[in-house]
Order: C-alpha cells, then structure tokens, then sequence
C-alpha cells in the first residue's frame, strides 16, 4: 500500500523539476554550440596541428560515454581539491560533450560550401577568420540548422543523467515520487509524456527545416557571392 497517492502536488513538484531540466538543456546547447563552433573553425584552419588537436578533442568526447564524462568533471576535480556543485559539473559536462558533436556538425557544413567561395575570397585579399566569418559561416548556417536541432532533443534527452551526481531535475524527481508514492507507472509514464512534449516539437521542426532545405531552397552557391557577402 502506497505511502501517498500521486496527485496534483506530485504532478506539480514534477513541472517544477521540467525547469531545470529545460536549463540544463539550453546551458548545453548555447555552451555547446559556442565551443563547437570554436572546435569548426580549428578542423577547418591550415595549421594542421590545430587540426589535430580539435580532432583529439571531439574523438574524446564523442568516443566516451557522457555518464563517465559527468563523474569526471564531479568526482574526478576533487583531485585538484575541488568539490563542484553539481550545476557546475553538469553545465561543464554538457557543454563540453556538446561542443564535440555541434563541432562535427558545424564543420559538415562549413566543408559543404564550394572551395571556390574560399578561392574567391583569397583573391579578394580576406583572410581566413574574415573569410569564415563573412563568407563561409553565413552560407552554411541553413545547412546547420536541421541536425543542430535535431540534436537539440539528444541533450534534452540526456539531461537525465544528471540526476546521478545528485541534480534535481525531471528524472530524479520521478525517483523522489516514486519513493513515497510506489507508483512507478504513474510517475514514470507522466515523466516520460513530460519529455515526449519537450522533445516532439523539437523533432518536427528539425524534420520541417530538413524539408524546407531540400525543397526548392537548397543553396545555390557561386563565386559572386564572396562578393556580395562583403
């Protein structure tokens, strides 16, 4: 016999803990984002050991489970003698582990634009961050768009683990719930109905911009266009 029955105070205390997870979320993917666009811009660079050293970056993160980076970032920094907050450790580790994945994304992309965009700018005398940042970048964010969305519901998704280094956000209230109601159905079916309208609207504009890019607005690139962009 249950301790306590799930009601709307357990309903709530759940949309309470959305919060968090929705936070967690978005810190991983502007952090994310900013450092994989960083980590795209090095995999394009000429100096190849910059190159290796931001494929060394992304083959660590992208090669190791995110459970074992978070209890790095958590546990292993008490070796430096420095016991994070969980929030710290989870941000860091998301945004790290993102920063990986929007960087091989990114650099798809970059790689996707004709090398006479590049050529052209040469000759316009650009170097190659102008380059990139007036030229390559704006032409390739529509190709960007659709799998960093798309992405977008992988870390919602995995914002759950985080519930491991003591984060209360949507998975570990569900356990907290189900601990003193004993309704493991109940909590954890309105847990996962929480995720699925966090992360379905997020798939059907991901799957909308895919459409919409392969459909009649499909980038038209010629070289006159290193021009334009100056």
């Amino acid at each position: 016999m249950s301790l306590r029955d799930f009601g709307p105070n357990e309903l709530m205390f759940l949309l309470l803990a959305t919060r968090w997870t929705v936070l967690l979320a978005l810190v991983g993917f502007a952090g994310g984002g900013l450092i994989g666009l960083i980590v795209a811009a090095i995999r394009v660079a000429p100096a190849r050991p910059l190159r290796w050293l931001a494929a060394a970056y992304i083959q660590f993160f992208m090669g190791t489970p995110i459970l074992i980076q978070l209890f790095m970032a958590y546990y292993g920094s008490s070796l430096l003698g420095y016991r994070p907050d969980p929030w710290v450790a989870a941000a860091v580790t998301f945004s790290l582990n993102g920063g990986a994945f929007f960087g091989e994304i990114f650099r798809g992309a970059i790689e996707a634009i004709p090398k006479g965009q590049w050529e052209a700018s040469t000759a316009l005398g650009f170097r190659f961050v102008r380059t990139l940042r007036l030229v390559i970048i704006p032409q390739a964010v529509r190709l960007m768009l659709p799998p960093t969305v798309g992405f977008m519901v992988q870390i919602v998704k995995t914002t759950s683990i985080a519930s491991l280094i003591g984060l209360t956000e949507l998975a570990r209230a569900a356990t907290q719930v189900n601990t003193v109601t004993f309704q493991p159905v109940m909590v954890f079916g309105t847990v996962s109905l929480i995720y699925f309208a966090l992360c379905w609207p997020l798939s059907l504009y991901a799957g909308y911009l895919e459409r919409r890019f392969a459909s009649g607005t499909t980038l038209k690139i010629e070289a006159p266009l290193a021009v334009s962009a100056v």
